[in-house]
């Protein structure tokens, strides 16, 4: 799904990364790092190696380490009067995702990178600056073609490291937020396959109770694709007067809104605070679907009733769903 604010983005990111620059891309949760980390890394064109920081981590699970050893026997007799028998052991070594990576040169990923104690990482100094690896007794050359892009979420508390500033140093460190409104309504849109009207909705109430400084995942596109899936599953509807879609709203906004503990007040207040801004966004009738549009389309409010036949109960059943969908306008004041 690719907006302006995207394609911007990855362009900025691949003229880095092809100039033989390492990319950073740092930012709370939800906001995109690791997707668009992934996207960069696919339109290099190389193999694509995914590591994930972890607090055990050290660096013999990036580089490798000796496993065990190798045992060569050599048995000859060329000349039959003479025994001639060699034995040697070696050491074995196992080598790791960051060590295959730089001798194919394929494209890493190191996802949440500072997850990772940072003595683990030090290994990397001279990769990105030198373009060796040091191993143990010696060394390799850096595969001209591998390359390297980080994602981190400095606002995570759990098992966090701080990176160390020669890292950093020779990193393009770029900050992401969030996503602009238009981008946050087509992922969204992707990702539910609901119309873009009822999208939109979504996305600008989603954006509006985060701006209202709740305690919210900021930067994230994550809740409004889980009140849009919500409501496909459902058949709810992005309208102020649709119990499915107020419900949805309250399981998904309020639960993260109470992520850091509150009072039962405060709770009463971030409740009223989203009714109103379902009321303030939502409370318009959603446009018109075109298909229904063009099956009514000139015929009389008068004559639809007609079609319908004289049982109220199916009529009734019929204008509830068309005040959801914002549908009943003359055919609502002609049954009333």
């Amino acid at each position: 799904m690719e907006t302006p604010f995207v394609k911007d983005l990855v362009d900025r990111i691949l003229l880095y990364v092809r100039d033989g620059l390492h990319v950073h891309l740092s930012g709370p949760a939800g906001s995109g790092k690791t997707t668009i980390a992934l996207h960069v890394a696919r339109q290099l064109g190389r193999p694509v190696v995914l590591i994930h920081g972890d607090d055990q981590m050290g660096t013999a699970d990036l580089v490798g380490k000796e496993s065990g050893f190798k045992r060569s026997y050599t048995h000859d007799e060329y000349i039959h009067t003479v025994l001639k028998v060699e034995e040697e052991s070696k050491p074995l070594w196992v080598g790791r995702a960051l060590t295959e990576a730089c001798q194919n040169g394929s494209t890493v990923v190191y996802d949440e990178f500072t997850r990772s104690r940072p003595e683990a990482n030090n290994v990397l100094l001279s990769v990105l600056e030198e373009r060796v690896l040091p191993l143990r007794g010696g060394h390799i050359a850096v595969h001209p073609d591998f390359r390297i892009l980080f994602t981190s979420n400095p606002a995570d508390y759990a098992g966090v490291h701080g990176a160390q500033d020669a890292l950093l140093d020779r990193m393009v460190t770029i900050l992401l937020s969030g996503f602009d409104q238009e981008t946050e309504a087509g992922i969204t849109q992707t990702h539910s396959g609901l119309p873009m009207a009822e999208v939109e909705r979504i996305v600008a109430l989603v954006r509006a109770f985060r701006d209202a400084g709740l305690n919210t995942s900021i930067g994230s596109v994550r809740p409004a694709i889980l009140i849009a899936r919500i409501l496909r599953v459902r058949g709810g509807h992005a309208y102020g007067e649709d119990p499915v879609f107020i419900q949805t709203c309250r399981d998904v906004l309020l639960s993260q809104a109470r992520r850091t503990g509150t009072t039962l007040q405060e709770d009463q207040q971030k409740e009223q605070i989203l009714l109103r801004l379902i009321q303030e966004i939502c409370s318009v009738p959603l446009p018109i679907d075109p298909a229904l549009e063009a099956a009514s389309h000139g015929t009389e409010a008068a004559n639809l009733l007609a079609e319908l036949g004289e049982d109220k109960e199916v009529q009734e059943l019929l204008l509830k769903k068309l005040r959801e969908r914002g549908l009943f306008g003359k055919l609502a004041a002609k049954v009333s």
